[in-house]
């Protein structure tokens, strides 16, 4: 796809070919991640040891706090770039990915070294006892230590390549090192290979991200001249109004993920409480539950670089209509899932442990995180909007209301008047009201778009 055709697909495209075009390949990419997820829990699933699963589980918020590096400099640089692109600034777009692609390496070297130096007391703030310290130390060791790098940069690139509208690629660039770490988890983890455990797990999932790092770089080679994002060094120093758009909205979406590990972290260490079977099993729930959330997440991140360029660009009526589409398909497809997950709950569990006790609990978890998913993703596609727009504010006072105000709050709640199994209900109660509040504050967003003067036809 030349600059052109992605130009056309932006403006003229009929809307659900340009929303299937862009959110397709994030779909399938988002899923292909979430088997990846699932394959490092089925893989060490299969050693029947709660403590190399719970490992597993406990290192999960270290992993997300990537997220919220990955989310200051590919969400804020992506969106910076496609409302640039709406804008016909091209010098911009080249500046905003240069600076959002050399700032993200710099953090995930230092990711590496401060969480290395400080591994023995986060381990601890974590979660991990003295039964399962030394098989989380150890899956830490090759996602973070050395990994933490390449899995940021992996994403980064992948929301760089997908703002100028190259969704395919993105996905691709992704879906390659995800199924590499589905070829490598059994190889690593399993008796009949290396035997590592959890620490296979670990190693397979650094290997696969430095390999999707690797294709997006000969990409950008090949592409070179006929794309929008540029990584010459050179081109890394943006004026102070490119890194103020970047923040504007990536520092929002950043503090968001770290409410997101900060949320993760007090449900582990409520559930730890608990013993190695109950951090299993929640583990697993909310692995499960993941594939619907990133379909929903992949619509939402697939019609980023479409709202943000109907916005630069002043086009009100193709935003809202973008909005519209997606919002009746993801909806839709969440409340078949959460009847599906429901009722299915204790057979899901049990393809990934075969242990009674693990499914017991795993079945009652299931049944509070899946009712969250239908108002969980108007949430996604409502925050979705606000990045996309530059509106990180907007996007700031949703993630504190999500997790400061109303779960994390309902954590201790729900465990107090019903121990353990109250906290798979914590987010379904704040995602009701989140909801609500995403489709007043985005009818208020749309008059103000409808007071705008619109393009000429």
């Amino acid at each position: 796809m030349d600059n052109q055709e992605k130009i056309r697909l932006f403006e003229e495209t009929p809307v659900p070919k340009a929303v299937m075009t862009m959110a397709i390949p994030t779909i399938i990419s988002s899923l292909v991640m979430v088997i990846y997820n699932l394959a490092d829990t089925y893989f060490v699933g299969m050693l029947n040891d709660p403590v190399q699963n719970a490992a597993v589980t406990l290192a999960a918020p270290v992993l997300l706090a990537f997220n919220a590096v990955n989310n200051l400099f590919g969400v804020g640089t992506s969106s910076m770039m496609s409302r640039a692109l709406g804008q016909k600034d091209y010098d911009t777009v080249q500046r905003s990915s240069a600076f959002g692609f050399y700032c993200s390496l710099i953090s995930g070297i230092l990711f590496s070294i401060v969480f290395t130096a400080l591994r023995g007391p986060l381990l601890t703030i974590l979660g991990a006892d003295s039964i399962t310290r030394a098989a989380t130390s150890e899956y830490l060791k090759w996602t973070v230590t050395c990994g933490a790098a390449p899995a940021i940069l992996n994403v980064v690139l992948a929301y760089l390549v997908r703002a100028e509208g190259a969704s395919l690629h993105a996905s691709v660039g992704t879906m390659s090192g995800c199924l590499l770490n589905i070829v490598l988890d059994p190889i690593f983890i399993l008796p009949w290979g290396l035997d590592l455990g959890a620490a296979g797990a670990g190693l397979a999932t650094f290997l696969s991200n430095c390999f999707a790092c690797l294709y997006f770089f000969v990409l950008l080679f090949k592409k070179r001249g006929n794309t929008y994002v540029c990584i010459y060094p050179s081109m890394a120093r943006a004026k102070p109004a490119v890194i103020a758009g970047i923040c504007g909205v990536g520092i929002p979406s950043a503090i968001q993920n770290l409410l997101n590990v900060t949320s993760m972290t007090v449900l582990n260490n409520f559930t730890s409480v608990f013993g190695s079977d109950a951090v299993a099993a929640m583990g697993i729930s909310q692995k499960i539950n993941m594939v619907p959330l990133y379909i929903a997440l992949g619509i939402s991140q697939g019609i980023m670089p479409l709202i943000s360029y109907c916005y630069g660009s002043g086009n009100a009526k193709r935003l809202k209509d973008v909005l519209f589409f997606s919002v009746r398909i993801a909806i839709s497809f969440m409340i078949v899932a959460a009847a599906g997950f429901y009722f299915g709950a204790d057979t899901l569990i049990s393809m990934f442990m075969k242990n009674e006790s693990i499914v017991a609990y795993g079945g009652k978890f299931l049944h509070g995180m899946c009712l969250a998913l239908p108002f969980l993703c108007m949430d996604f596609l409502a925050v979705g909007v606000f990045q996309a727009c530059g509106m990180g504010r907007k996007a700031l006072v949703f993630a504190v209301l999500r997790k400061i105000i109303l779960e994390i709050p309902a954590l201790y709640l729900l465990n107090l008047i019903w121990p353990l199994y109250g906290l798979a209900y914590a987010q379904t109660a704040a995602e009701i009201v989140l909801s609500i509040a995403a489709v007043v504050v985005l009818f208020r967003l749309f008059r103000q778009l409808d007071a705008r003067k619109q393009p000429a036809k």
